[in-house]
Protein backbone atom coordinates (compact mmCIF):
# COMPACT_ATOMS: atom_id res chain seq x y z
CA UNK A 1 0.00 0.00 0.00
CA UNK A 2 1.28 3.47 -0.81
CA UNK A 3 0.25 7.07 0.70
CA UNK A 4 -1.63 9.66 -1.39
CA UNK A 5 1.86 10.81 -2.91
CA UNK A 6 3.44 7.61 -3.89
CA UNK A 7 5.54 6.86 -0.82
CA UNK A 8 5.01 3.10 0.72
CA UNK A 9 3.42 2.31 3.74
CA UNK A 10 4.53 0.59 6.72
CA UNK A 11 2.59 -2.83 8.82
CA UNK A 12 2.87 -2.26 12.75
CA UNK A 13 5.23 -4.83 12.95
CA UNK A 14 7.69 -2.71 9.64
CA UNK A 15 7.50 0.50 11.84
CA UNK A 16 8.88 -0.96 14.91
CA UNK A 17 11.72 -3.15 12.83
CA UNK A 18 12.41 0.34 11.06
CA UNK A 19 12.32 2.43 14.52
CA UNK A 20 14.02 -0.29 16.79
CA UNK A 21 11.28 -0.47 19.08
CA UNK A 22 8.74 -3.33 19.88
CA UNK A 23 4.86 -3.12 18.65
CA UNK A 24 3.66 -3.30 22.12
CA UNK A 25 5.73 0.45 22.72
CA UNK A 26 3.91 1.71 19.48
CA UNK A 27 0.22 1.01 20.27
CA UNK A 28 1.06 2.56 23.66
CA UNK A 29 2.68 5.59 22.47
CA UNK A 30 -0.34 5.37 19.96
CA UNK A 31 -2.80 4.97 23.01
CA UNK A 32 -0.66 7.78 24.54
CA UNK A 33 -1.73 10.28 21.62
CA UNK A 34 2.44 10.35 20.88
CA UNK A 35 1.78 8.97 17.88
CA UNK A 36 -1.06 9.86 15.12
CA UNK A 37 -3.67 6.95 14.57
CA UNK A 38 -2.59 4.82 11.29
CA UNK A 39 -4.35 4.69 7.97
CA UNK A 40 -6.90 1.77 8.20
CA UNK A 41 -6.78 -0.27 4.78
CA UNK A 42 -8.19 -3.50 3.77
CA UNK A 43 -9.11 -6.04 6.47
CA UNK A 44 -8.92 -3.41 9.01
CA UNK A 45 -4.82 -3.27 8.63
CA UNK A 46 -3.43 -0.18 9.80
CA UNK A 47 -0.80 1.62 7.72
CA UNK A 48 2.10 3.87 9.20
CA UNK A 49 4.13 6.44 7.42
CA UNK A 50 7.26 8.34 7.29
CA UNK A 51 6.11 10.68 9.86
CA UNK A 52 5.08 8.01 12.22
CA UNK A 53 9.11 6.89 11.65
CA UNK A 54 9.88 10.52 12.14
CA UNK A 55 8.17 10.52 15.35
CA UNK A 56 9.18 7.51 17.10
CA UNK A 57 12.82 8.77 16.50
CA UNK A 58 12.28 12.16 17.84
CA UNK A 59 10.71 10.16 20.81
CA UNK A 60 13.78 8.45 21.26
CA UNK A 61 15.74 11.27 21.00
CA UNK A 62 13.98 12.99 24.06
CA UNK A 63 13.56 9.82 26.08
CA UNK A 64 17.91 9.45 25.05
CA UNK A 65 17.82 13.16 26.78
CA UNK A 66 16.68 11.97 29.81
CA UNK A 67 13.28 13.30 29.23
CA UNK A 68 10.54 11.87 30.99
CA UNK A 69 7.28 9.97 29.25
CA UNK A 70 5.33 12.93 30.91
CA UNK A 71 7.62 15.97 29.75
CA UNK A 72 7.52 14.67 26.14
CA UNK A 73 3.72 14.56 26.02
CA UNK A 74 3.87 18.22 27.07
CA UNK A 75 6.62 18.96 24.40
CA UNK A 76 4.58 17.08 21.74
CA UNK A 77 1.32 19.08 22.49
CA UNK A 78 3.03 21.77 22.09
CA UNK A 79 4.55 21.29 18.22
CA UNK A 80 2.39 22.04 15.31
CA UNK A 81 -0.32 19.74 14.48
CA UNK A 82 0.78 19.57 10.79
CA UNK A 83 4.66 18.94 10.99
CA UNK A 84 5.87 16.35 8.50
CA UNK A 85 8.44 14.02 8.43
CA UNK A 86 11.20 16.48 7.55
CA UNK A 87 9.96 19.15 10.09
CA UNK A 88 10.01 16.20 12.57
CA UNK A 89 13.73 15.39 11.30
CA UNK A 90 14.66 19.17 12.05
CA UNK A 91 13.07 18.97 15.31
CA UNK A 92 15.03 15.94 16.25
CA UNK A 93 18.45 17.29 15.29
CA UNK A 94 17.56 20.46 17.57
CA UNK A 95 16.64 17.95 20.36
CA UNK A 96 19.86 16.27 19.55
CA UNK A 97 22.06 19.31 20.20
CA UNK A 98 20.82 19.56 23.42
CA UNK A 99 23.50 16.97 24.87
CA UNK A 100 26.87 17.64 25.17
CA UNK A 101 27.98 15.18 23.01
CA UNK A 102 26.11 13.19 20.60
CA UNK A 103 29.14 10.83 19.05
CA UNK A 104 28.25 7.17 19.80
CA UNK A 105 30.34 4.29 18.12
CA UNK A 106 28.33 1.40 16.17
CA UNK A 107 28.37 -1.49 14.23
CA UNK A 108 27.77 -1.23 10.45
CA UNK A 109 24.00 -2.68 11.26
CA UNK A 110 23.23 -0.73 13.76
CA UNK A 111 24.33 2.52 12.10
CA UNK A 112 21.70 1.58 8.96
CA UNK A 113 19.08 1.16 11.66
CA UNK A 114 19.86 4.56 12.62
CA UNK A 115 19.83 5.39 9.10
CA UNK A 116 16.61 4.10 8.27
CA UNK A 117 18.17 2.72 5.17
CA UNK A 118 21.00 0.65 3.56
CA UNK A 119 24.23 1.96 3.53
CA UNK A 120 26.34 1.83 0.07
CA UNK A 121 30.22 1.72 0.32
CA UNK A 122 29.25 5.52 -1.69
CA UNK A 123 27.04 6.47 0.54
CA UNK A 124 29.21 6.33 3.86
CA UNK A 125 31.87 7.96 1.81
CA UNK A 126 29.77 11.00 1.14
CA UNK A 127 28.61 10.94 5.17
CA UNK A 128 32.24 10.83 5.82
CA UNK A 129 32.68 13.98 3.82
CA UNK A 130 30.23 15.47 5.94
CA UNK A 131 31.92 14.74 8.91
CA UNK A 132 28.60 12.61 9.97
CA UNK A 133 30.37 8.81 10.56
CA UNK A 134 33.92 8.50 10.31
CA UNK A 135 34.93 4.45 10.20
CA UNK A 136 36.53 2.89 13.52
CA UNK A 137 39.46 0.89 13.68
CA UNK A 138 37.71 -1.70 15.68
CA UNK A 139 34.67 -3.71 15.56
CA UNK A 140 31.53 -3.95 17.63
CA UNK A 141 29.68 -7.26 17.10
CA UNK A 142 32.02 -8.67 14.77
CA UNK A 143 31.46 -5.98 12.14
CA UNK A 144 33.09 -2.95 11.44
CA UNK A 145 32.38 -0.10 13.47
CA UNK A 146 31.65 3.74 13.03
CA UNK A 147 31.39 6.90 14.62
CA UNK A 148 28.78 8.69 14.00
CA UNK A 149 27.03 12.25 14.60
CA UNK A 150 23.75 10.89 16.45
CA UNK A 151 22.18 14.47 16.13
CA UNK A 152 23.08 15.05 12.30
CA UNK A 153 22.90 11.58 10.77
CA UNK A 154 19.30 11.28 9.62
CA UNK A 155 19.68 14.80 8.02
CA UNK A 156 22.79 13.51 6.36
CA UNK A 157 21.06 10.79 4.86
CA UNK A 158 18.48 12.74 3.36
CA UNK A 159 21.14 14.91 1.98
CA UNK A 160 22.37 11.78 0.03
CA UNK A 161 19.06 11.80 -2.30
CA UNK A 162 19.14 15.58 -3.13
CA UNK A 163 20.36 16.48 -6.38
CA UNK A 164 23.08 18.21 -5.54
CA UNK A 165 26.74 18.07 -6.48
CA UNK A 166 29.03 17.02 -3.50
CA UNK A 167 31.00 20.15 -3.83
CA UNK A 168 28.07 22.02 -3.63
CA UNK A 169 26.71 20.28 -0.43
CA UNK A 170 30.13 20.65 0.95
CA UNK A 171 30.60 24.03 -0.06
CA UNK A 172 27.32 24.91 1.92
CA UNK A 173 28.57 23.05 5.11
CA UNK A 174 31.13 25.19 5.26
CA UNK A 175 29.40 28.61 4.91
CA UNK A 176 26.78 27.42 7.43
CA UNK A 177 29.71 25.93 10.11
CA UNK A 178 31.07 29.60 9.26
CA UNK A 179 28.06 31.59 10.39
CA UNK A 180 27.53 29.40 12.94
CA UNK A 181 30.35 29.65 14.50
CA UNK A 182 30.56 33.64 14.13
CA UNK A 183 27.07 34.08 15.59
CA UNK A 184 28.09 31.71 18.95
CA UNK A 185 30.96 33.66 19.54
CA UNK A 186 29.02 37.13 19.54
CA UNK A 187 26.44 35.02 22.02
CA UNK A 188 29.33 33.91 24.41
CA UNK A 189 30.57 37.64 24.17
CA UNK A 190 27.47 38.70 25.29
CA UNK A 191 26.56 35.81 28.02
CA UNK A 192 30.20 36.68 29.49
CA UNK A 193 29.99 40.05 30.05
CA UNK A 194 26.34 39.92 31.32
CA UNK A 195 27.24 36.98 33.88
CA UNK A 196 30.80 38.16 34.38
CA UNK A 197 30.31 39.22 38.22
CA UNK A 198 28.67 35.75 39.09
CA UNK A 199 29.72 32.73 40.48
CA UNK A 200 31.18 29.84 38.18
CA UNK A 201 28.09 27.83 39.12
CA UNK A 202 25.59 29.89 37.88
CA UNK A 203 27.34 30.17 35.08
CA UNK A 204 27.32 27.03 34.06
CA UNK A 205 23.44 26.62 34.91
CA UNK A 206 22.68 29.43 32.83
CA UNK A 207 24.19 28.12 29.87
CA UNK A 208 22.50 25.08 30.59
CA UNK A 209 19.04 26.57 30.35
CA UNK A 210 20.28 28.71 27.80
CA UNK A 211 21.65 25.87 25.10
CA UNK A 212 18.07 24.76 23.56
CA UNK A 213 16.52 28.15 23.79
CA UNK A 214 19.23 29.84 21.48
CA UNK A 215 19.39 26.72 19.27
CA UNK A 216 15.67 26.67 18.83
CA UNK A 217 16.00 30.33 18.17
CA UNK A 218 18.92 30.64 15.40
CA UNK A 219 16.85 27.41 13.91
CA UNK A 220 13.30 29.22 13.90
CA UNK A 221 15.16 32.78 12.80
CA UNK A 222 17.17 30.31 9.76
CA UNK A 223 14.15 28.72 8.59
CA UNK A 224 12.13 32.19 8.51
CA UNK A 225 15.71 33.71 6.31
CA UNK A 226 15.45 31.18 4.05
CA UNK A 227 12.04 31.03 3.33
CA UNK A 228 12.30 34.58 2.38
CA UNK A 229 15.58 34.35 0.66
CA UNK A 230 13.54 31.62 -1.60
CA UNK A 231 10.83 33.04 -1.79
CA UNK A 232 12.75 36.27 -3.27
CA UNK A 233 14.73 34.19 -5.64
CA UNK A 234 11.73 31.95 -7.28
CA UNK A 235 9.85 35.72 -7.74
CA UNK A 236 12.68 36.89 -9.22
CA UNK A 237 13.07 33.67 -12.04
CA UNK A 238 9.20 33.93 -12.78
CA UNK A 239 9.11 37.97 -13.34
CA UNK A 240 10.59 37.39 -16.48
CA UNK A 241 7.76 34.90 -17.48
CA UNK A 242 5.31 37.05 -15.85
CA UNK A 243 6.46 39.90 -17.86
CA UNK A 244 5.84 37.88 -21.21
CA UNK A 245 2.48 37.19 -20.52
CA UNK A 246 1.46 40.54 -20.24
CA UNK A 247 2.99 41.46 -22.98
CA UNK A 248 1.57 38.90 -24.81
CA UNK A 249 -2.01 39.36 -23.94
CA UNK A 250 -1.92 42.79 -24.83
CA UNK A 251 -1.44 42.21 -28.28
CA UNK A 252 -3.95 42.51 -30.69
Amino acid sequence: MTTDTGEPTLTIDELAARAGVTVRTVRFYGTKGLLPPPVIGPRRVGHYGREHLARLALIEEMQHQGMSLAAIERHLRQLPADLGPHDLEIHRAVVASWAPDTVETVSRPELERRAGRRLTGEDLDRLAAMNVVTRDDGERDGESSFRVDCGLLRLAVRLLDVPLAQETILAARTVLTGHARAAAHELSDLLREAVAERDTRDVKSLSAHMHPLVVQALLTTFQRSLREELRQWLDAADAPERSADADGGGRP
